[in-house]
């Protein structure tokens, strides 16, 4: 038997996915996370789905995992101590950063500067210099670069980033410095620019390199341990770590260049929400994705997400491709409260996390959070959580009867006020991802997963305008199957700045599949065969003359065919899409790009078996009094796991199973498709 494990690792509970790749039978769990230690967590939660599939841990041949363990290293100021080498002349470089304050006209007078996050007095300068078209101006002093390392040794840095002028061109320097700082200091974690980010522009590149240092000894060691935990539980899986650009990286590609994990977690979402589209027949996607501590959304088009050249996490942003998720501080774990100063009803983004949890979790929390809110509207009947967990209902009245009370209104009215402040946040993180990409929300369908994002899901379609809703199966554990079913991904990239009057489609050609082999050779290590691969090429290009760059998808065949033109009218035609206009100036590539992926396994999607016809009823399974649209109602509710092909499920309802509640609002109906997808639209609506 050949299985594959997916586990995602949230702020409130890690998700788990086995899939067994013969016979398609898959075994989900949940448990919940562990913040001080999240491999405490996974460790408990492979435990617990393989007892439950009855399955041998040694028999699990992947294991393919989501972390946040590099995101909260940045987040929470965790990282490793970093001591930096630069070219001498530039010992100011991150304190110099760039011009751009956020925050409009005045941001200038409120925006505290974020501290870089490698001092300047563990900032050296190495005597070298190579010019912009690579040739030695000055060699590398090395006498004087082992003197001056004294100052790192003597500070304890844990890492070292090495980022020299135009190392884009030629990293000869950068390599030999690097073996210099090895032989002095031993044991010491050394990221190199051109091997990190080999593209210009060299705050950016020395901010990318920066960051894969601070995060590399943490990541290192968390997959390291987990690694040696694994085998102690008699594991002997391929660990692969899911990159923020929906991609698998090996361990050695993940500890060398863990800055491309920085949204590793809510990218495994994404890439299952693919999966899930392809098998229904959806081509464009919204994607919701709402936990115990936020929400990520994102937007695939003609069944490929939107991926953007840049990755922000708190303060700090750096050059690496990630998935266009965004990302608020909205989850069923939310905490609700009204300031003292301004008597308004705020809602996050503090959550409760795992522990203790919302109130109505029964460990000890007392707090409002967002699930209290929909406990006490109703919408989370009296039934385990997960198979395990009793809800306290009298603790959620409790904890959002402060809220009640500080706004003076009823506890419904408290109740229903988080619900519509949290649906907002998230209705406002969409609009990102859609209307202020040039995209028209109408035209996408609107895919809820993740613990709580089905209990949302039928109002934020509303506010969207966004049909039909869809809640597929196993919602709750999406991001562990998004885990499981992707495949490895590698890149390279390279600066070459020239118009396309001074090139021609062949050179252009030849220059991207030369990327191409040296992307493919982490795939070569990991002993795919060339047969399942695919190869993606990006070209970021600009106008003459501008600053901004847009990277464009190359397709060599109709580049070969209709000439460089072909990628100046895509050009032009994403410059419209965001700027709603184009230049008649001469178009000029910047960087070239090319992306080599695995294909998975094939893997479809089971069908469920079909109804007789509409009538649901033999999923019902009790009746429960909610409030919607400012009316108490009774809503019937149905054991999804009955529910057949074919069924039509009339709101007001609520349905549930092992790890998600989904709520159908009055006048909305969910239509079961044949891969047990629900699909609520308009109950009067066309396909309704």
């Amino acid at each position: 038997m050949s299985y594959r494990l997916g586990v995602d690792v949230g702020g409130t509970f890690t998700d788990l996915l086995l899939l067994d790749e013969e016979s398609r039978r898959m075994v989900r769990a949940k448990v919940p996370s562990t913040p001080k230690d999240p491999s405490q967590g996974v460790l408990a939660g492979i435990a617990k789905i393989c007892a439950a599939a009855g399955v041998d841990p040694a028999e699990v041949g992947n294991l393919l995992h989501g972390t946040t363990i590099a995101t909260n290293a940045i987040l929470e100021g965790k990282g490793a101590r970093v001591g930096m080498v630069t070219t001498e002349g530039f010992r100011f470089l991150l304190q110099i950063a760039r011009s751009h304050i956020p925050g409009g006209l005045g941001g200038w007078i409120t925006h505290p500067k974020p501290v870089p996050l490698v001092p300047l007095e563990l900032t050296i300068e190495a005597r070298e210099r190579i010019d912009k078209d690579g040739r030695e101006m000055a060699a590398l002093d090395e006498a004087r670069l082992r003197r001056d390392l004294g100052v790192l040794r003597r500070a304890k840095v844990e890492a070292v980033t090495i980022a020299f002028m135009n190392a884009y061109v030629d990293g000869a320097h950068e390599r030999r410095a690097r073996q210099i700082v090895l032989e002095e200091l031993p044991g010491v974690s050394v990221s190199i620019s051109s091997e990190v980010m080999p593209e210009m522009q060299e705050y950016e590149r020395t901010l990318t390199t920066v960051v894969n240092s601070y995060v590399r000894p943490i990541v290192a060691g968390y997959i390291h341990n987990l690694d040696r935990d694994l085998r102690g539980q008699g594991m002997s899986s391929r660990i692969h770590v899911l990159r923020s650009d929906g991609g698998l990286a090996s361990v050695d590609t993940a500890v060398n260049l863990p800055v491309h994990l920085l949204v590793s977690g809510p990218a495994g979402g994404v890439s299952g929400a693919l999966w899930v589209a392809r098998q229904a027949g959806f081509a464009n996607i919204l994607t919701l994705d709402m936990g115990g501590t936020s929400t990520d959304v994102a937007l695939i088009e003609n069944g490929v997400p939107r991926v953007r050249r840049e990755t922000t996490v708190g303060d700090v942003t750096v050059r690496a491709s990630s998935l266009d998720v965004r990302t608020v501080g909205a989850g069923g774990g939310s905490i609700a409260h009204v300031p003292e100063l301004t008597k308004a009803l705020r809602v996050g983004p503090e959550s409760a996390g795992a522990d203790p949890g919302p109130a109505i979790y029964g460990k000890g929390g007392n707090r409002p959070t967002v699930t209290d809110a929909d406990a006490v509207l109703g919408y989370l009947p009296d039934v385990r959580l997960a198979g395990e967990m009793s809800l306290d209902y009298a603790a959620a009245r409790r904890a959002v009867q402060t809220i009640a009370d500080a706004l003076g209104v009823s506890l419904i009215e408290a109740a229903a006020g988080i619900v519509e402040i949290v649906n907002e946040r998230m209705f406002g993180a969409l609009r990102l991802v859609s209307v202020q990409q040039g995209y028209d929300p109408r035209e996408f369908a609107l895919m809820a997963f993740g613990g709580a994002g089905p209990l949302h899901a039928n109002a934020l379609g509303r506010l969207m305008q966004s049909w039909p809703v869809i809640i597929p199966p196993s919602p709750g554990v999406l991001c562990a199957f998004g885990d499981a079913t992707t495949g490895l991904r590698n890149e390279a990239s390279r600066t070459l700045i020239q118009k396309f009057t001074e090139t021609n489609a062949a050179d252009l050609t030849r220059r991207l599949l030369e990327l191409a082999e040296i992307a493919g050779q982490a795939l070569d290590r990991e002993s795919v065969p060339r047969s399942r691969r695919t190869v993606g090429f990006e070209v970021d290009c600009r106008y003459h003359g501008q600053a901004l760059t847009l990277p464009v998808r190359v397709d060599l065949g109709r580049l070969n065919e209709v000439g460089l033109e072909a990628l100046a009218r895509d050009f032009d035609a994403e410059h419209r899409k965001l700027f709603t206009f184009h230049l008649d100036e001469v178009c000029e590539m910047v960087n070239l790009r090319a992306i080599v992926e695995a294909k998975t396994a094939t893997i479809e999607a089971l069908e469920i078996p079909a109804a007789p016809g509409p009538d649901p009823s033999p999923a019902r399974i009790g009746t429960s009094r909610i409030h919607a649209d400012g009316a108490e109602m009774a809503a019937t509710v149905y054991d999804r796991a009955r529910l057949a092909a074919g069924h039509r499920v009339e709101g007001p309802a609520v349905v549930v199973e092992m790890d998600a509640t989904t709520l159908i609002l009055p006048k909305h109906a969910g239509v079961v498709d044949r891969t047990g997808c629900i699909l609520i639209r308009p109950a009067d609506g066309p396909s309704a």
